[in-house]
């Protein structure tokens, strides 16, 4: 399997690679419209509500795993095979590309993120809607579960890292959740210290050095968390980047989990797992 992050210079030596722009916003702009005024050279857009996620249904989180059949026709519209090597990219930072890419591998997919993004990219860039693609074909097959985790292993799990920034893991700013906080025990990671200043990730050795101070030895142990499940999966890519495995996602994230009676707890301290309580 290729790196999980490649370079421009990578994407220019394999011109049969897929190149997706996955640009999603949480203030709400469009990423078809940025895809529209200007794109990397050949690339398909991917949408992530209706590509890499399923609709909101109450208790799911914001963005719900796609079942493995809708996900392959999102995969074989855009001209995705199952031998494809895709690399994926937003405008910097990898983030909404990371979720495509961590998705791909967990299927077995070559997938990559751009590192830097488009950003990075030194020619000209494309206008308008583009070519439609040719329809790829892309089995559909279920998730792996060793990659994945619940509701329940996120609240007890041994490592759990959250990706969100601090004012939010903290619970002093919430602009999207039901409650402020984070999951107890939890270690506050956030994705963004994965990149250098210039939105590249940073190298191998550095990211594993981050990861090893917050505990991390087996990426297996690890289950990641966000605010939906997007951007947990940046960190989820720099583990594997860093030489540590594959972690586990918990899809829901703080979505579906601030939306329950759990414990929550805030401020800059993990907090602890609350006491289990006995089943009568």
């Amino acid at each position: 399997m290729i790196e999980p992050v490649v370079s421009v210079d990578w994407l220019a030596e394999h011109p049969d690679a897929v190149v997706a722009d996955v640009r999603w916003y949480l203030d709400g702009r469009s990423g078809w419209e940025a895809y529209t005024a200007g794109h990397l050279p050949g690339a398909v857009f991917v949408d992530l509500n209706t590509a890499l996620a399923a609709p909101q249904v109450d208790g799911s989180g914001r963005h719900p795993l796609p079942t493995p059949e809708a996900f392959a026709a999102g995969m074989a519209a855009v001209g995705v095979w199952d031998d494809s090597v895709l690399v994926a990219y937003v405008d910097a930072g990898g983030a909404q590309a990371a979720r495509m890419v961590w998705l791909l591998r967990l299927l077995g997919v070559d997938a990559a993120v751009l590192d830097g993004g488009m950003a990075a990219w030194p020619g000209a860039l494309e206008t308008g809607a583009g070519e439609t693609p040719a329809p790829g074909g892309f089995t559909a097959r279920p998730w792996d579960p060793a990659g994945l985790a619940t509701i329940d292993d996120a609240a007890t799990g041994n490592l759990v890292l959250d990706a969100r920034a601090a004012e939010r893991y903290e619970g002093v700013n919430e602009p999207v959740d039901p409650r402020a906080g984070h999951i107890p025990a939890a270690v506050n990671l956030p994705f963004a210290g994965n990149l250098d200043a210039d939105g590249r990730f940073l190298p191998p050795e550095e990211l594993a050095d981050r990861y090893r101070a917050a505990g991390v030895v087996d990426a297996a142990e690890v289950i990641v968390y966000c605010g939906s499940g997007v951007t947990a999966c940046h960190n989820l890519v720099a583990l594997e980047r860093a030489g540590l495995g594959r972690g586990r996602l918990y899809p829901g994230s703080w979505s579906q989990y601030a939306g329950t009676e759990r414990p929550v707890a805030t401020g800059p301290e993990p907090g602890t797992h609350p006491p289990l309580t006995p089943r009568p």
